[in-house]
């Protein structure tokens, strides 16, 4: 097995581990030896991940003086590419930008729109961070007024039907929390029977995407401001018609459990003004939440997240407005959005179409000495080559294993791929490849071939030329 290269993902502060590998198999994280049995290729917005959360060490910082990698060398990989049969018909767009420098040391149609698939959550995920915050948390309340009780959706999806858990982030805040919290201060206010409303209007316009294809379904919920677990119902593909009034009516449950007397059916309404609030529960923090939807690159959370982007911003928090505020922020932090269309936040519309060097570009400025905080978070919680998320079962006992850290992007006709990869010979680099077109059902051979063609021997690559 050929032994991971130690790397930094920053020359200032955020490191990939090159023994990334060598520490998951010893530790049996990793899955076995990759096999070109016959693949499913069907329609990919989820690919298959792990639930497990390994951690995983900082190594030692990268050599400011590691070699740069020779252009020549790399443009033969993009070319081989380019050419590979699996992408016969496709366009090919790759960015390459050394980290270090922040200049482009390879570039194909770099600039070209393509439809980007997930990797469009890169674009999402930045501008939540960069308007939230990552210490941001959301607040899911219930208010009461004149005999009504009133859950306000707060924008948190990941929701536990029972008590919370402090220690997860899937969970975090219970609705069994809520309710006991609710009960106890209805209770000193001798109230023993309410009825019970839900306040769903943080969100406006529709919950689904015109710009999806039908069948999409399976693949995203209906988007709300309040929702039970929705990751485990993204593992399933059978998501709720209403998740927000399931979550209601798990709340009017576990109220009634708590001793208070829920009359009727739960009801949609605003909550009125001056009610007065009886119970709150907060999510995990926005840096960990982000982990969850980029690592599982769930597009119902990325949805929610820009349309947090939306309200924090002043933007409509609806589909048109969460793509206006990603699109405003990023250009307000300095990135060139020309040529760029956004249909939503997380990918699966097949109008989005954004440059492979704008993702780079983004990558780039996370890894280099002006991400910050921001930068940092962002791309740890990409998912890790070999070790977790949406890459677990790629690059395994191969180059790649632990120092790729990349967002990934399935659809049946577009596969890409976002992140930083470190050379072997220690520099750290910031990519984006995306292959849009190529044959129906050719998804599995195109991502091989991309894999093998490119990914591969950029963290092989001891190319000085």
């Amino acid at each position: 097995m050929r032994k991971a290269t130690t790397a930094a993902l920053t020359a200032a502060t955020l490191v990939v581990a090159g023994g990334y590998y060598g520490l998951a198999d010893a530790l049996d994280l990793v899955p076995g030896v990759v096999t070109v049995a016959a693949v499913d290729s069907a329609v990919q917005p989820f690919p298959a991940t792990t639930s497990a959360q390994p951690h995983v060490p900082p190594a030692t910082g990268l050599d400011p003086g590691a070699p740069l990698p020779d252009a020549a060398v790399l443009e033969g990989y993009i070319g081989a590419l380019a050419a590979d049969p699996a992408v016969a018909g496709a366009t090919t767009g790759v960015s390459i930008i050394d980290v270090a420098t922040g200049e482009a040391v390879a570039d194909s149609q770099g600039s070209t729109p393509l439809t980007p698939a997930s990797s469009n959550k890169v674009l999402t995920a930045w501008a939540a961070l960069s308007a939230l915050g990552g210490d941001h948390r959301l607040s899911t309340t219930a208010v009461y007024s004149a005999g009504t009780v009133t859950l306000v959706g707060g924008g948190d999806v990941l929701l536990a039907a029972g008590a919370g858990d402090p220690d997860a982030v899937i969970g975090h805040a219970g609705l069994a929390d809520l309710a006991r919290q609710t009960a106890d201060n209805l209770a000193a206010q001798a109230v023993t029977s309410v009825s019970v409303a839900l306040d769903d209007t943080l969100f406006t316009g529709p919950s689904w995407n015109p710009g999806w294809e039908a069948g999409n379904e399976q693949f995203v919920a209906p988007i709300q401001p309040i929702m039970l677990d929705v990751t485990a119902r993204a593992e399933t593909r059978s998501f709720p018609a209403d998740p927000a009034m399931e979550a209601a009516q798990t709340f009017a449950t576990a109220l009634s459990e708590a001793g208070i007397t829920v009359e009727g059916e739960v009801a949609r309404a605003a909550a009125p003004q001056g009610a007065g609030q009886v119970g709150v529960v907060e999510s995990a923090r926005l840096s960990e939440v982000l982990s969850v939807s980029l690592k599982t690159s769930d597009n119902t959370m990325t949805e929610v997240e820009g349309r947090l982007v939306a309200l924090a911003t002043g933007h409509e928090a609806s589909f048109d407005g969460a793509v206006e505020a990603v699109r405003d922020q990023l250009i307000a932090d300095g990135f060139d959005l020309s040529g760029v269309t956004l249909v939503d936040g997380s990918g699966l519309a097949l109008g989005n179409k954004v440059p492979a060097q704008l993702l780079a570009q983004i990558i780039a400025r996370a890894a280099g000495q002006e991400g910050g905080s921001l930068g940092r978070t962002l791309l740890s919680d990409l998912p890790v080559g070999a070790l977790d998320g949406t890459l677990d079962d790629r690059f395994v006992r191969a180059d790649g294993a632990g120092t790729v850290r990349a967002k990934t992007g399935s659809l049946d006709q577009t596969v890409s791929l976002t992140g930083t990869v470190v050379t072997a010979d220690g520099r750290l680099l910031a990519f984006s490849v995306i292959v849009d077109g190529f044959a129906d059902n050719g998804l599995a051979a195109a991502r091989l071939a991309m894999d093998t063609r490119l990914i591969k021997p950029l963290a092989a690559c001891g190319c000085r030329g």
